[in-house]
């Protein structure tokens, strides 16, 4: 989409190998870089950059964030030391890609913006529609929100209502002024540095491991990636197993940012009575001593 949008303009792009914060900064100052869009990680990155002069982006004119929320620490950080007021958006795929954006107004930190010309937004809770200030889950109208899923009408039905509302499944407040703030999402989806973790493929390589009797992962907040992956697991009776063997097992059949930061072994996973594993309750699972079974 970046890519995309900066060539339809006739930009000049800029690109990295790979990213290294100190280089991408000598980058965008040797090439003048005047917009640069950048997950929360890579801002995260740059705020610690505790050698920077105050002029390290005087030539940047557009800071861009998104794909996951910004810590306000990071957008005061950035703004404090070298003037840079990072715009946040929000959108699915679902939506051709966007719905919120600070752009063209004057962005708040915490808040994604505001609702684009010819969307519509709406929050709503148990009672209805959310009320200003109280949390909501996010449903969009408009002709940017997508006619549904290819030859999946259960799936499309779960999200698309009758009268055209996409239920995002993502959890946020709204202030007066129309300003949008994510609180949270109701889906499992985990988003390490602007990447898409779906925990059924982290449990299933590690089910993979033969003193692993079940398990259950969950993102938590993790600076500066956004979120980590956490891992609770029931060993198998009799077995030895640590942390760190986990952890090296996962390595081997995934990328690194889909790899556990922690693994926490219980006695068993928490459920409801269909059998479904209730993340919300996994902290609150019995802790079995050190991580060695």
């Amino acid at each position: 989409v970046v890519v995309g949008v900066g060539l339809s303009a006739g930009a000049a792009i800029v690109l990295a190998t790979r990213f290294e914060p100190s280089a991408a900064v000598t980058s965008i100052r040797d090439h003048g870089v005047t917009v640069v869009p950048g997950a929360p990680a890579i801002w995260a990155a740059f705020s610690q950059l505790d050698e920077l002069e105050p002029d390290a982006f005087a030539a940047v004119r557009l800071a861009l964030s998104g794909a996951s929320r910004l810590p306000v620490s990071v957008a005061r950080s950035m703004s404090e030391r070298f003037g840079v007021a990072i715009r946040e958006g929000y959108g699915l795929t679902e939506t051709s890609p966007i719905v919120c954006t600070s752009v063209g107004i004057t962005p708040r930190f915490g808040s994604v913006g505001r609702v684009l010309n010819g969307v519509e937004v709406r929050l709503v809770n148990d009672n209805g529609e959310a009320l200003i200030g109280d949390v909501g889950e996010v449903w969009v109208r408009g002709d940017n929100v997508f006619l549904g899923y290819y030859n999946d009408p259960d799936a499309t039905a779960a999200v698309l209502t009758e009268d055209g509302w996409l239920k995002t499944g993502d959890m946020a407040t709204v202030d007066d002024d129309g300003y949008l703030y994510l609180v949270d999402r109701s889906k499992d989806l985990i988003i390490v540095s602007g990447f898409n973790v779906y925990p059924a493929e982290v449990e299933e390589v590690l089910a993979m491991h033969a003193a692993v009797r079940e398990t259950a992962v969950v993102g938590v907040p993790n600076y500066p990636t956004g979120e980590a992956v956490k891992a609770f697991v029931v060993a198998t009776a009799g077995a030895e197993i640590s942390e760190a063997m986990l952890i090296e097992h996962a390595l081997d059949h995934l990328a690194s940012y889909k790899c556990p930061t922690q693994v926490v072994f219980v006695d068993q996973l928490p459920r409801n009575a269909t059998g479904k594993v209730l993340r919300r309750d996994l902290d609150a699972a019995s802790v079995v001593g050190p991580a060695t079974q």
